[in-house]
């Protein structure tokens, strides 16, 4: 799963991570001894649980039996107890394994999801997170109404805007109906286009399907590099492109430097290419080989029906969503939303063209405090007397996101999408300078948060 839904190199897993532990509280344990730099907490996920409980039946998607479900029941209370903050699950057919298996957890019966949260809900404590396609709509939503219902605690869903451009704001309007009843459900929701990277060093090309490119595809970089700068080569991969493909590529768009996540339609690599009168193809292919193979095409593939921010902005403001899906550190090859914080600092508050901004002290609120209170904890994200020392002392006016580049840092040589973003003067945790314009210092105050935290008196 790792490797698949999270794009995480086998190898660097295999070689970076021990695997020394196999209970919960093992695994805290085994953070709890590693230094670091901010503070960093877990939470139980559903699909190595089911695994753990059940076996191959678990992996298969078979249905658990009632003593299963008390066994992940009691495994989840008891890595809340030890200090998880909570417990996660997937039901979207786009999580799959690095063999295009769907995630164990995605057909997980109403009994076996409530179960697990009445377990939990015991111990008075955690938050439940989820993602979902809702394929059968208001059935779905009535599930997991039922697991806050039944347990307590509180739950967010993922929300995107996806196909019908406007479907988002059903769920947005079943929120605000549960809310009226006092259910704690919230909406997470992103600050910009969910969107993947294409290009040479990236997981996958916009190449993908074309025939003749299957013939350089395998090939290490350096090589590939070169045989695509070869012109008979790059002759033959656009002679093989089917007309019937080329609307793809009003969906991909040049990012520039600084990067622009919110270009109008017509500055697609499509409407470019229209502009200019050539290919779209032969426009994708020169981008993608340029600055030694290192560029990449975006595809937002969800917040981006419209062709703007208009929908992001609503979801942002709607009091029953968080902002969050940053997936900082997952998808290494393949998304780079990390930067999405320092998005929310530049572009909704200074930069943005095409549409309304937002007010500073509301982005800032709602990246800290509001955030901090939704996972219970509650002594950070105000600065004031006894509170956390965790401060960022930030050059707004010269605050810069530079465009996404690959790193070949992680273990056994493993890639991942990096953004350097200039302007973060200092960085602060429990009162000691971590880094300094952008660099770290060596200082690794930071510590495993086990569970909810009060606030201080």
């Amino acid at each position: 799963l790792m490797e698949g839904v999270e794009d995480m190199p086998g190898s660097a897993l295999h070689e970076g991570v021990p695997f020394d532990w196999e209970t919960f509280p093992e695994y805290l344990a085994a953070v709890e001894r590693l230094d670091h730099d901010i503070d960093v907490a877990a939470q139980v996920p559903h699909g190595a649980l089911r695994l753990y409980v059940m076996g191959g039946r678990g992996a298969r998607r078979e249905p658990a039996t009632a003593e299963e479900i008390g066994e992940m029941g009691r495994l989840v209370a008891e890595a809340v107890r030890a200090g998880a903050l909570g417990f996660t699950t997937s039901r979207t057919l786009n999580h799959r394994t690095s063999t295009g298996d769907s995630t164990p957890t995605l057909t997980a019966a109403e009994e076996e999801l409530v179960g697990i949260a009445e377990a939990m809900g015991e111990t008075g404590a955690g938050v439940m997170e989820l993602i979902s396609d809702f394929p059968d709509g208001l059935a779905e939503f009535q599930r997991l109404r039922h697991m806050v219902e039944r347990s307590g605690r509180p739950l967010t869903i993922s929300l995107a805007q996806q196909g019908s451009s406007d479907a988002y704001r059903g769920m947005l309007w079943l929120l605000d109906a549960v809310a009226s009843e006092g259910l704690p459900m919230k909406a997470q929701v992103a600050a910009r286009p969910i969107g993947a990277l294409f290009g040479l060093q990236a997981t996958f090309s916009p190449f993908a399907s074309n025939p003749a490119y299957a013939d350089v595809a395998d090939l290490p970089f350096d090589e590939r590099l070169a045989a695509l700068a070869d012109p008979a080569v790059r002759a033959r991969i656009l002679a093989a492109e089917s007309p019937d493909d080329a609307g793809r590529f009003d969906d991909l768009y040049l990012l520039g430097e600084p990067p622009d996540y919110e270009q109008p339609p017509e500055r697609s690599v499509g409407g470019r290419a229209r502009t200019e009168g050539r290919p779209p193809a032969e426009l994708a292919y020169d981008a993608m080989v340029a600055d030694g193979g290192t560029g990449f095409l975006y595809f937002p593939f969800a917040n981006y029906v419209d062709g703007d921010f208009e929908a992001i902005r609503e979801m942002l403001l709607h009091p029953q969503t968080l902002v969050g899906l940053g997936d900082g550190g997952a998808h290494v090859g393949t998304i780079c939303d990390g930067s999405n914080v320092t998005t929310m600092l530049t572009h909704w508050t200074r930069d943005r063209t095409r549409g309304e901004r937002l007010e500073l002290p509301w982005v800032v609120h709602a990246l800290t405090r509001r955030n901090a209170e939704a996972v219970g904890l509650l002594d950070r994200g105000v600065v004031a007397p006894g509170y956390k020392a965790d401060l960022n002392v930030i050059d707004l006016d010269n605050l810069t996101l530079h465009a996404p580049e690959m790193r070949f840092d992680l273990p056994a040589g493993g890639k991942r999408l990096l953004q350097r973003v200039d302007g973060y003067v200092a960085t602060i945790v429990s009162g000691r300078v971590i880094a300094r314009d952008g660099t770290p210092t060596g200082a690794l105050p930071g510590r495993l948060v086990r569970g909810a935290q009060p606030a201080p008196m």
